[in-house]
């Protein structure tokens, strides 16, 4: 009886051994860990700005007219804008399809008038600029009234591949104000009783001398199409009518 009572005994202590071994081992499993997955890094192209050309020179060649131009007023022939533009151009560091430029040149307006009807008398000492010709002494051939101003143009440009804005989509908004430098008129008349001769006259006195203008330009590479409406008016303030000359025209642009 005592040899069965440690054999039960022995037994019980050793299923209690094996049982620690065994919950022990298993609380010895490390949990499972958790995954993480990394999101890539999207690296911002970077871009060679050193030798790509974006319009430092503009040469613009456009077709002219007056609005809110009176009955009174005829124009003819075929009225011409021609702009020449040095201009400088600063692309955004973030996003270089974007520029700002800033520039300074010449802008022209040649305005005909129909040979029947006008002669602007710019020589004249009226309060209002004078459209009308006296015909019983004079006959008009050809006149033209030519605009010549200093101007200071600025853009924000947007050009799709900037590397090669030769050869890309591009388009700019922008303003330019400008100086009158002279207003000049080139008639071809013939008075009774004489030859045809040829008068220049040449005075700023009718005219606002400030213009201030907005611009647009779309095109591809070098050549673009613009399109300006001028926000002053042409004449002096009382002394005409309310002249505002509009241009659409084509751009070239280099360099």
């Amino acid at each position: 009886m005592k040899k069965i009572v440690l054999f039960l005994i022995a037994a019980f202590l050793l299923g209690q051994a094996s049982f620690a071994q065994v919950d022990t081992s298993a609380n010895s499993i490390p949990p499972p860990t958790k995954t993480t997955t990394e999101t890539p890094v999207k690296h911002k192209k970077k871009y060679d700005l050193t030798k790509r050309a974006n319009d430092h020179f503009l040469l613009q060649l456009g077709y002219t007219q007056w609005l809110n131009t009176p009955d009174s007023i005829k124009t003819g022939g075929l009225p011409k804008t021609i702009n020449a533009y040095f201009m400088l151009d600063f692309p955004f560091k973030t996003t270089p399809q974007l520029s700002a430029a800033i520039g300074l040149g010449i802008g022209s307006d040649n305005i005909s008038l129909d040979k029947k009807q006008n002669f602007v008398n710019v020589k004249a000492t009226s309060a209002r600029l004078p459209f009308l010709y006296d015909s019983t002494r004079m006959t008009i051939k050809k006149t033209k009234l030519a605009t010549t101003y200093l101007e200071l143009p600025v853009e924000l440009r947007f050009v799709a591949d900037p590397e090669h804005s030769d050869r890309s989509f591009k388009f700019a908004l922008g303003v330019k104000v400008g100086t009158m430098i002279k207003a000049d008129t080139r008639t071809r008349l013939q008075e009774v009783g004489t030859q045809q001769f040829i008068l220049k006259e040449s005075s700023k006195y009718y005219f606002n001398t400030t213009r201030v203008a907005g611009t647009a330009r779309i095109g591809v590479g070098h050549f673009t199409l613009f399109g300006s409406y001028q926000f002053t008016k042409l004449l002096k303030e009382g002394v005409g009518p309310d002249l505002r000359p509009v241009t659409v025209g084509l751009s070239f642009g280099g360099l």
